[in-house]
């Protein structure tokens, strides 16, 4: 159905809005590296279950691994390590202004690489959508964006390998299903992160204890390595299979809306005029973006002139 896509679009980034609060409270019992390696082993390990039982299918070797590198290194080795080490030394309004633009990056290396044109009318409507989320940044922490720091090169690298990751997973996605994408990028974050978590485990003395801060934050490792890694990178790779890439990417901007709602309504932080103006902002620019999705011929041709989308 022409719709599925969409919704998959607003699954991946409600799930990942609501990790950030997720996230926060679980980096004051464990390290990044440990919460990143147990996250990824209960992804492994579900998805594993899922198949021994029957419930998924799919098949995926040695072979596909490695024609699977360049977008595994992508995602997830070198995004999520770059967005933790970026955001620690980095301020939060200087880290969301960043990140926001991966939408831009996406629709520009699309059109290089994937032939893949983003209509004029669709450029406005993404700038709109970064805008908003810059806007909302912005007036969050007015008179803390603060100088150049260490991390924004940091952050620029994560935001360029956050982009090249959705041309390549657009790539890939014609050869391989959204489960064969998912099962590898969990199987391999299982692998590295859990690695880099025992090196540092052995070095401080620890390792007996690898497993302690599961007593304290099994609900966050469960919703982390279920929803926010199987359920939500599955939704990415879906949609990355019926849609351009640029239409997937903008959706990654209602990860703030979804992230302001939750402070609102869950945690009863305040809500001000600029946060409705700024999420009117990113709504409308990720509505028009996919509104006016040119069809695959003007895709494909480079023409500009906006049409509905037929996918």
């Amino acid at each position: 159905m022409h719709y599925k896509p969409y919704l998959a679009g607003i699954g991946f980034s409600t799930i990942f809005g609501l990790s950030f609060m997720v996230v926060r409270g679980a980096l004051e019992h464990i390290d990044p590296f440990h919460l990143l390696g147990l996250r990824f082993a209960v992804a492994a390990a579900v998805l594993a279950l899922l198949r021994l039982v029957g419930l998924i299918r799919f098949k995926i070797s040695l072979a596909d691994i490695k024609a699977l590198l360049p977008l595994l290194l992508l995602m997830p080795v070198l995004y999520f390590p770059g967005e933790t080490i970026g955001i620690q030394l980095t301020s939060a309004s200087q880290a969301g202004i960043i990140m926001a633009v991966i939408p831009i990056f996406v629709a520009i290396l699309s059109a290089l690489l994937l032939k893949e044109y983003p209509s004029r009318i669709q450029w406005l409507f993404i700038l709109i959508s970064v805008g908003g989320v810059i806007f909302m940044v912005i007036m969050e922490g007015r008179g803390t964006v603060g100088t150049a720091s260490p991390g924004i090169p940091v952050l620029l690298g994560t935001v360029l390998a956050g982009a090249c990751y959705h041309i390549a997973s657009r790539h890939a996605a014609r050869k391989y299903s959204p489960l064969q994408l998912t099962w590898a990028m969990m199987a391999t974050g299982a692998l590295v992160f859990n690695g880099i978590a025992l090196i540092q485990h052995a070095a401080a003395g620890r390792v007996n204890h690898y497993f302690q801060p599961l007593l304290h934050i099994w609900p966050v490792i469960l919703y982390l390595g279920v929803l926010s890694s199987v359920v939500a990178f599955f939704l990415i790779n879906y949609s990355l299979s019926r849609i351009t890439a640029t239409q997937s990417a903008i959706f990654s901007n209602l990860e703030t809306v979804i992230a302001m709602a939750a402070g609102v309504f869950l945690l009863h932080e305040e809500l001000s005029w600029f946060h409705l103006l700024g999420a009117a902002l990113i709504l409308a620019g990720v509505w028009g973006t996919n509104r006016f999705a040119p069809t695959a011929e003007n895709r494909t041709a480079g023409q500009e002139q906006p049409a509905l989308t037929s996918d």
